[in-house]
């Protein structure tokens, strides 16, 4: 590993890990504070008034791999990241400011991440020379027309980046999530812009975690959370890697999957089929699984599915 890998992780920790309780105090003095849903758990209710949109300071890992790497793949996949935390920005700022749990609408951000992935899907096809291809197996992939494979990516990216940004329910949930899918696209890359933009989020997110663990001092929000699911989904789709969604991101796709269960059978019968979802809070509910239960469990499963994928990807694809 590069020295200046290396070096990039640990300032990108050193400085997330500093700089946030800056952060955590300039959030709670503009009262940017979490409302909570009523519908939530009583211990969830007592988290209100817990600041926000912490996940800002994630951006301190982009400038720290830019800085180390300044090549064009970096500023394109901190563009990416910069692009969706702008757009979490704006949820997290109506429901602190405003103490309105819901945000901005669903349309609204659905809108939003569409026209952020099409313009970035097209500068990579173009300006990045991204093939059209996906990989199926060693020596053997379809290439799609262009118009397919520009539709059929967009849809895979904002589902995938909405996937993950339902695994932020938890103090400490999706970082512990997220942290080996990271890893994962560190240990398969060739791409020093790829491995450098990986280890610096890695650092990041361990910067926050420290006041991001139950009792969590701060939220990272949808500023964190959908910054972090757009710029997994587009390393996914650099790495042409897509095939392995369905294990490297099992656990993104059991939340979703989870809440689309949920809503379809809830009107269809009026009845639920988990006693809530995100499927994170049915273990709490159903089961009595403490936070920290819930997020260790979860953050072990992603290991073990980073490494399955990593296992299919040296030996299969």
């Amino acid at each position: 590993m590069e020295a200046s890998l290396l070096s990039a992780l640990g300032i990108s920790f050193l400085l997330v890990a500093i700089l946030t309780p800056l952060l955590i105090w300039g959030l709670r003095s503009l009262n940017l504070t979490q409302p909570i849903r009523a519908v939530l758990p009583p211990e969830h209710q007592a988290k209100r008034g817990t600041p926000l949109m912490a996940g800002i300071i994630l951006l301190v890992g982009v400038v720290t791999s830019m800085y180390f790497h300044p090549k064009p793949l970096v500023l394109f996949i901190g563009t990416t990241f910069a692009l969706f935390s702008l757009l979490g920005f704006m949820d997290d700022f109506k429901k602190a400011a405003f103490q309105d749990p819901s945000g901005i609408s669903g349309k609204t951000k659905l809108i939003f991440q569409f026209a952020f992935t099409t313009i970035l899907l097209i500068v990579l096809l173009f300006q990045f020379n991204l093939s059209s291809e996906i990989f199926v197996l060693k020596g053997f992939s379809i290439n799609l027309p262009i118009s397919v494979y520009l539709v059929l990516t967009m849809l895979f990216i904002v589902g995938s980046a909405n996937a993950i940004n339902f695994t932020d329910g938890l103090d400490g949930l999706l970082i512990n999530v997220a942290i080996p899918t990271f890893f994962f696209f560190f240990a398969i890359s060739e791409k020093i812009e790829v491995q450098s933009f990986s280890l610096v989020m890695i650092g990041s997110l361990l910067g926050l975690f420290i006041y991001n663990i139950y009792p969590a001092k701060a939220f990272m929000g949808d500023t964190g959370s959908l910054a972090i699911g757009g710029s997994l989904a587009f390393l996914a789709v650099i790495e042409k890697v897509e095939i392995l969604i369905p294990i490297l991101f099992s656990v993104y796709l059991a939340e979703q999957l989870s809440v689309m269960l949920q809503v379809w059978y809830y009107k269809k019968t009026k009845l639920r089929i988990f006693r809530m979802a995100p499927i994170h809070y049915h273990f709490s509910l159903k089961y009595g699984w403490s936070e920290n239960k819930i997020v260790m469990v979860f953050g072990f499963i992603s290991w073990l599915s980073a490494f399955i994928s990593w296992l299919i990807w040296k030996y299969i694809l």
